[in-house]
């Protein structure tokens, strides 16, 4: 981040946005984590910012938006970074963005994860440009996502406009050379000038008039786009079958036409909307066949189509709509091959350097575990306890999840979540549950950093309707699924700024719930206790489970370790199929624990019918 202009340096895609925020001088930096595009603030955070620059995580990607937003309009840079999903969170403030626009430039990164590799759903939020009416750019490379993270500040004052920086995993996380440039000063707020028509959206004919406005800047997107953007949309090699791509898919394309030495024409798009329709129509000019390669929705082919039959072209087009390209799913270099030389007839199917994976090893399946100690897997197994101790059987309780770590206790051996939907959806979906006439009991389990992201509505919502249930607010005092970001609770922020903490139980006495209670997980007992109380009770319930994350614990302090004493283990494994943690290893008839791993929760104690562990003593 601190580099001089001129260095070459090894960056990850994400990293490398972060130095194009500092050289296109951003001075309102805000986000939601969420991978994989949390690097972006992170590495922000990590090597300093100037007191000049805020760099700070938001309680959402809404509000996240609505604060770099506010900054735009008043003539500041600035940038806005989410994932897939926080895009939808955003979505409605980002849509009026575009009717009253911005005088500094404003870049929002929204990070696609085909495969998936984190996310709920295979998003392809390419399509937000047609939606939000917005320009949508797309890098290939770290070194084009650095240039054009700075290009794209120039092209949103230029438009007037918010910039829509769309990219996928594979480049968020991909490490390569970066050229780096200069970093400008901060450009902080110029002051805001009052325009009714202009930013009040409760005037309909000014919104007629404003939605003219921005169908006339995205007439002229293209030809600033050309202008102003160092990468470019590009054509490579000639020949009259083509490929169209973009993104992490024109990295496969290129490898696949190097590998089997084909002439093949690559036309390669940067700017995804508006579609740029003059620089298409050339480039496309005489190809017979058109295989398009990309991502997750058939985005690209029918533009493609749209185009060429506005043409009158009879140029066959191939992708995702005819089968070439499959429709869900990663790309690779294999499934691109595949696609090119079933169309090119004579082409070799592979090429005489490719490597033929050796058979594939069978090996246990591996589902990701909550780590070590995690206070999580301590309030889920009090919670079974406690809906077996209230003389319910666990099919009985519904068990509403939502986003975040303690989703994997819907793996063996727990499996006692039944949902995971949306962030704060716990709740609605519990609270829906019982409304819809479910006689029994019902549990939302949501962890602190959603519930100040989206559980706090819902919460009010369970409260005001007067709705019997029973939330689990799972409090580790980090959002600790994306890489340990601050939440409201922390009194100092990762870049040094002094805060006030806002307490999740203080928010929830303010709601006016029925009941609440605060136990530590650790002490196990007590939260069965709860667990079996608050099952039965009436009324809006919330056990706050507070425990900070065990990796936080174990980076702080020096904790204490379990061993497991030989002569008493009898090999039953209750303490395995109790607790599933990872430390537990089973190995000679015995169950032994791992002290690298070990961060002494003393949970597989309490649950080893022989007394076999036992403290190591303090390390």
């Amino acid at each position: 981040m601190k580099a001089p202009e001129g260095v070459r340096i090894a960056l990850m895609g994400n990293e490398a946005i972060a130095r194009g925020f500092l050289e296109a001088g951003a001075s309102v930096i805000t986000g939601y984590p969420g991978t994989p595009s949390s690097e972006v603030i992170t590495s922000l955070h990590e090597y300093g910012v100037s007191s000049e620059i805020f760099v700070e995580w938001a309680i959402n990607e809404r509000v996240a938006f609505e604060i770099a937003y506010g900054a735009a309009i008043c003539g500041a840079r600035a940038a806005v970074t989410m994932k897939a999903p926080g895009a939808s969170v955003a979505l409605d403030p980002i849509v009026s963005s575009a009717y009253g626009g911005v005088e500094g430039g404003l870049v929002v990164l929204v990070a696609d994860d085909p495969g998936p590799h984190t996310t709920q759903t295979e998003q392809d939020d390419r399509w937000l440009g047609f939606l939000a009416k917005l320009p949508v750019v797309t890098p290939s490379s770290p070194q084009e996502a650095k240039d054009l993270t700075v290009s794209a500040f120039d092209i949103s004052e230029e438009l007037k406009l918010p910039v829509i920086l769309r990219t996928t995993t594979r480049v968020n996380h991909t490490v390569g050379e970066v050229l780096l440039g200069p970093v400008r000063p901060p450009k902080r707020t110029a002051g805001f000038v009052k325009d009714i028509p202009r930013f009040v959206r409760a005037g309909m004919s000014w919104n007629l008039e404003r939605h003219r406005w921005l169908n006339k800047q995205l007439d002229i997107a293209e030809d600033v786009f050309d202008r102003i953007s160092p990468v470019r949309n590009t054509v490579e090699g000639s020949g009259r079958f083509c490929v169209v791509t973009e993104g992490a898919a024109y990295n496969y394309v290129r490898e696949v036409v190097d590998e089997l030495g084909i002439e093949v024409r690559v036309v390669k798009l940067s700017l995804l909307f508006p579609p740029p329709r003059k620089f298409l129509t050339e480039a496309l000019d005489g190809c017979s066949d058109i295989l398009v390669v990309e991502e997750l929705d058939p985005y690209l082919e029918l533009v493609v189509k749209s185009l060429l039959k506005d043409r009158g072209s009879t140029a066959r087009v191939y992708g995702k709509v005819s089968g070439s390209i499959p429709l869900e799913g990663e790309l690779s270099r294999g499934l691109v091959r595949r696609a090119m030389t079933s169309l090119l007839p004579g082409t070799p199917s592979s090429a005489p350097q490719e490597v033929q994976p050796r058979q594939a090893l069978k090996v246990p399946p591996r589902p990701p575990p909550m780590c070590p100690g995690c206070p999580h897997r301590s309030m889920y197994v009090a919670m079974l306890i406690g809906i077996s101790r209230a003389g319910y059987k666990r099919g009985e309780v519904p068990v509403f999840g939502d986003i975040g770590c303690y989703a994997l206790a819907s793996q063996p051996p727990l499996e006692a979540i039944w949902t995971e939907h949306s962030m704060g959806a716990s709740i609605s979906m519990a609270m829906g549950a019982k409304v819809a006439g479910f006689r029994g009991p019902v549990i939302a389990v949501i962890g602190d950093s959603t519930f100040y992201h989206a559980g706090i509505q819902p919460l009010i919502e369970a409260v005001h309707k007067r709705v019997d249930m029973l939330v689990v607010i799972a409090d580790n005092s980090v959002v600790a699924m994306t890489g340990h970001q601050s939440t409201p609770a922390w009194s100092t922020l990762e870049s040094g700024r002094k805060a006030r903490p806002v307490i999740v139980e203080d928010i929830v006495r303010a709601v006016g719930v029925d009941y609440l209670e605060v136990v530590d997980p650790y002490d196990i007992d007590k939260m069965i206790n709860a667990f079996e109380r608050l099952i039965k009770q009436p009324g809006v319930k919330v056990l706050v489970s507070k425990h900070p994350c065990a990796l936080l614990e174990a980076r702080s302090r020096s904790l204490r370790r379990y061993r497991v004493i030989d002569e008493k283990c009898t090999g039953c494994l209750a303490c395995i199929k109790v607790t599933g943690c990872p430390a537990l290893f089973y190995e000679n008839g015995k169950v032994s624990i791992s002290a690298d791993d070990c961060v002494g929760c003393g949970l597989c104690a309490r649950f080893c019918p022989y007394k076999a562990i036992e403290v190591a003593g303090n390390e």
